[in-house]
């Protein structure tokens, strides 16, 4: 029996998949061959999750991959209308990034309240400046996005005493609707955005949304980069309608040297890091290689992401 061919959509430093050796034929590939190899595969590893060449590549009618595995908790970037109109099946990486990303959050809600930030630029320029910082107990947050990052997120928030409110697709137990979310950012000192890229969240924080945000308030985002306005964002940075914001995603990656977003006032960039702690790499192969095991075995994947909605449906 001809062992199962998992092609894999490369990026540096290549997952460690020798647990399959003997087990699948394990084929390496840039974006310039993936339409070629494309139709001879029975899975898609797609390893460069900042790459969008699998939209432009899917195949139509004809053979492809049965099964296309994304290492990464977004799967915007895969999902072209040939994949969803597809049988072949979607997974994420789900259960490896949202803990990192919750620390990362409070790391950064920390620096902004305690004003590290400034801390650093002043012993730099050797001035001795006495200031207050705000106090983080009792403050509220709203977190948008009610999958397990933003769960994750509002655990690790509700430790440090700030008060949590999720923001989901649909109002269930726990968790408000879109219909709630100006009412919630409008007293929030803390805006997080943790959510998916769909059409209904595209764009969704522009000038209008800044503009319910309190004065003091401060903006998040680990979700998407295309979440967000960032002509929005940074005019109301500048003009002080909210207090601060911290970017870890872009519209554009890497973010341009001559973006104005590296200038804005108040605002902390950092380059899509924040699910990214020591050893991480080698998580993700490690579970896409338990993901192989239970394919190959005939058993049920887990996160399997619903196509039309464009995430892991919660449980």
């Amino acid at each position: 029996m001809t062992a199962p061919t998992v092609l894999v959509l490369d990026a540096e430093p290549l997952p460690r998949l020798g647990r399959l050796t003997g087990r699948a034929r394990v084929v390496h590939t840039d974006a310039s061959g993936l339409a070629e190899r494309l139709p001879a595969a029975d899975v898609l590893l797609v390893w460069d999750f900042t790459s969008s060449a699998v939209r432009d590549a899917w195949p139509g009618e004809g053979p492809r991959p049965r099964w296309v595995h994304t290492a990464s908790a977004g799967v915007d970037h895969v999902l072209s209308p040939a994949l969803l109109a597809s049988d072949t099946v979607v997974t994420n990486a789900r259960g490896i990034f949202e803990q990192p990303i919750a620390e990362y959050v409070a790391a950064l809600v920390l620096a902004m309240a305690k004003d590290l930030p400034r801390t650093w630029e002043l012993q730099r320029d050797r001035a001795w400046r006495h200031r207050e910082t705000q106090r983080l107990a009792g403050t509220r947050a709203c977190v948008i996005g009610s999958g397990p990052i933003g769960r994750a997120v509002a655990r690790t928030l509700k430790a440090l005493d700030v008060t949590p409110a999720l923001v989901g697709r649909v109002p269930r137990t726990g968790v408000h609707g879109p219909g709630d979310l100006d009412r919630l950012i409008a007293r929030a000192d803390w805006v997080i955005a943790a959510a998916p890229l769909t059409e209904a969240t595209r764009g969704m924080f522009d000038l209008r949304r800044f503009g319910v945000m309190q004065p003091s308030a401060r903006f998040i985002n680990v979700g998407r980069g295309a979440l967000v306005v960032e002509e929005a964002l940074a005019e109301a940075l500048s003009k002080r309608w909210i207090a601060g914001a911290a970017l870890d995603v872009f519209r554009t990656e890497p973010l341009p040297p001559d973006s104005p977003l590296w200038c804005t006032p108040g605002l902390l960039v950092s380059p899509h890091m924040s699910g990214d702690t020591i050893g991480w790499r080698d998580e993700l192969g490690r579970q896409f290689v338990e993901l192989y095991e239970r394919w190959a075995a005939g058993r049920p994947l887990v996160n399997v992401v619903d196509k039309k909605r464009g995430y892991v449906p919660g449980h």
